[in-house]
C-alpha cells in the first residue's frame, strides 16, 4: 500500500465546514517546480472564500502509480478529485487556470449543499482518507499490471521452448542430408581405394574428397547450431551474413538429390539463370530452406510427377526461390497455417515428421527480411516461393 507523501499541505478558510475541494498538486524533481507551489499556495491565500481548500503536494517519481491512476501526461498537474467530477489542469498557467475554474467549483458547492455527491448521498472524506483510497486503487492497478504483464512473460516463455523443440528437431531432422551424402562419398572413396577401380582418376578422387569436406562442414554447422539453441532461450536465429550465388548452391544442393529423383521416377526442371545476382545471405541457413522444400516437393509428388526449381530476379533489390510440385495442393484455409509450428494437415497425420519445416524456413526468411508464402491449387499441385535481398 502506497503512503501518503511527506509533501501534504491543507489551504483554505473556514476549516470547520465539511465542504472542501479536494486538490492534488503533481510535480517533478526541477527546480522551478517549488515555484509552482508558492505561486499556487500564494493563490489559495488570497481567496477569500467560505469553503475550504484541501491540497497535497505529491512528487511523480514517489507515487508513479497515481500518476498512471489519473493518467497524467505532463507535470506539473493539478486534479480536482473531490467533489465530483474529476478535473485536471496542466501546464505552466495552473494559477490562471484556478482563477478561472475555482468559482465556478464554488458555485457548484452552494447549488449541491453540503456532504452531498451526485448521487444525493452524504460524502465526507478528509484529505488523508481520499488520499489512502487512491493510493489502494493505484496500488490495485499496479497488482493488475504485474499481472498482465507476469501472463505476458509466461506466453513469451512458452513461445520460447516451443521455438527451441523446433528448432533442435528441425537441425536434427538436417543433419540427415548431408550425414547421407557424405557416408556415399566416403564409401564410395573406400570402394576405389580397395579395388584400385581405373575409372577413379585423381581428378575424381579429389572432387569426392571436397564434397566429404563440404558435407561434414555442413554437419558440423548444423551441430554447432544445435548446441547454440540447446543453451540458449532465445528467439533469434545466429545469422552470418555473406554474398552468396543462389545458382551455384541450388545446384550443388540438386546434384545431391540425383538418385531419390531416379528412386521416385520424378521429373526435375530446372530453370535457374546463370546471371542471377548474389544474395545477402546466410548460406547455411537458406541451404536448410532450400532443402525443407525439396524435400516436401518430393514427399508429395506422386510416381511420375514433376519438381520445378527455379530463380527469378524480381526486382533490382530481390530474389526469389520457387520450388514447385505436382502434388496434392493445400487447402485455402490452411495455406497460411502451414507455416506455423507443430500445425499438419490432416493427410499427415500418420506419416513421419514434426511440422516443423516450414515454420523454421519462415523464420530464416524473415530473419533476412523476405517473405516466404505458397500459392497452391488443390489436386493440381503447390509452388513454395521465397525472397532474399540482392548485394548492394
Amino acid at each position: 500500500m502506497l503512503e501518503p507523501t511527506n509533501l501534504e499541505t491543507t489551504f483554505g478558510f473556514d476549516r470547520s465546514s465539511s465542504v472542501s475541494i479536494q486538490l492534488l498538486l503533481f510535480i517533478d524533481k526541477r527546480p522551478s517546480s517549488r515555484e509552482y507551489i508558492q505561486n499556487i499556495q500564494h493563490y489559495f491565500k488570497q481567496l477569500k472564500s467560505d469553503f475550504s481548500y484541501q491540497l497535497q503536494v505529491i512528487e511523480i517519481a514517489e507515487h508513479p502509480h497515481l500518476v498512471e491512476h489519473f493518467r497524467l501526461v505532463a507535470a506539473p498537474a493539478l486534479v480536482k478529485v473531490s467533489p465530483a467530477p474529476r478535473q485536471i489542469l496542466a501546464g505552466s498557467n495552473i494559477v490562471n487556470q484556478l482563477r478561472k475554474w475555482c468559482p465556478r467549483w464554488q458555485l457548484a458547492l452552494k447549488e449541491s449543499g453540503p456532504e452531498t455527491s451526485n448521487n444525493g448521498k452524504i460524502q465526507k472524506q478528509d484529505s488523508p482518507k481520499l488520499i489512502n483510497s487512491l493510493s489502494h486503487s493505484a496500488e490495485l492497478m499496479r497488482l493488475s499490471d504485474r499481472v498482465f504483464h507476469l501472463n505476458q512473460e509466461k506466453e513469451e516463455l512458452i513461445q520460447q521452448l516451443k521455438f527451441k523443440e523446433q528448432v533442435l528437431a528441425m537441425l536434427a531432422h538436417d543433419l540427415r542430408s548431408p550425414l547421407t551424402a557424405a557416408s556415399i562419398t566416403v564409401e564410395t572413396l573406400e570402394l576405389a581405394q580397395n579395388h584400385q577401380h581405373p575409372q577413379f582418376s585423381v581428378e575424381l578422387k579429389e572432387e569426392l574428397y571436397q564434397q566429404a569436406r563440404k558435407q561434414f562442414r555442413i554437419m558440423n554447422r548444423l551441430i554447432t547450431d544445435i548446441l547454440q539453441v540447446s543453451q540458449t532461450m532465445k528467439t533469434e536465429l545466429d545469422v552470418h551474413y555473406n554474398d552468396v550465388l543462389l545458382q551455384v548452391l541450388c545446384e550443388e544442393i540438386l546434384k545431391q538429390y540425383t538418385n531419390l529423383f531416379k528412386e521416385k521416377s520424378l521429373i526435375l526442371v530446372r530453370d535457374i539463370p546463370q546471371d542471377i545476382p548474389q544474395v545477402y545471405a546466410d548460406e547455411e541457413l537458406i541451404r536448410q530452406v532450400i532443402v525443407n522444400l525439396l524435400d516436401n516437393a518430393i514427399k508429395y509428388t506422386p510416381s511420375g510427377g514433376k519438381v520445378t526449381v527455379s530463380i527469378l530476379h524480381r526486382t533490382s533489390q530481390k530474389v526469389q526461390v520457387s520450388v514447385c510440385d505436382t502434388g496434392p495442393g493445400i487447402p485455402e484455409e490452411e495455406r497460411e497455417r502451414i507455416f506455423e509450428g507443430y500445425f499438419r494437415l490432416k493427410r499427415d497425420q500418420e506419416k513421419e515428421g514434426y511440422g516443423l519445416g516450414l515454420s523454421l524456413c519462415r523464420k530464416i526468411i524473415r530473419a533476412h527480411y523476405g517473405q516466404i508464402w505458397v500459392n497452391s491449387i488443390l489436386n493440381q499441385g503447390s509452388c513454395f516461393k521465397f525472397t532474399l535481398p540482392v548485394c548492394r
